[in-house]
């Protein structure tokens, strides 16, 4: 049963970004802000930790889980290092994933060749 909510959650996630993406004239890097930005504002509100304990992974892979995890981490640090912890939390939360989007991304740029896009 973990694995259809995982589906369901994140498919339906994916699929709002679809039809943003079909319907709008939001571009890809418009939606990606508004993702993560939804991600810390239903954090903050109290609706995505369930949604998170319901569906996993389905609710933590998308960019609307980056959100949670950098709220999550900026919630943590405040209850700990008070007011400085809003500066650091998020990024402390976020680092393992931070750090492996940058180092795959300096792999791809090793390994492919640019060209112009026409």
């Amino acid at each position: 049963m973990d694995f259809l909510w995982a589906f369901l959650v994140g498919g339906a996630i994916c699929a709002v970004g679809q039809l943003l993406l079909d319907y709008t004239k939001l571009t890809p890097a418009r939606i990606l802000v508004l993702f993560v930005t939804a991600g810390v504002v239903l954090s903050a509100v109290g609706v995505y930790a369930p949604l998170v304990k319901l569906a996993g992974a389905g609710a933590t892979v998308p960019l609307t889980g980056f959100g949670y995890l950098m709220a999550e981490g900026v919630r943590k640090a405040v209850a700990e290092d008070g007011l400085f912890g809003a500066l650091s939390g998020g990024v402390a939360a976020a680092a393992a994933g931070i750090a492996a989007a940058v180092f795959f991304g300096f792999l791809a740029a090793l390994f492919s060749r640019s060209r112009d896009k026409s």
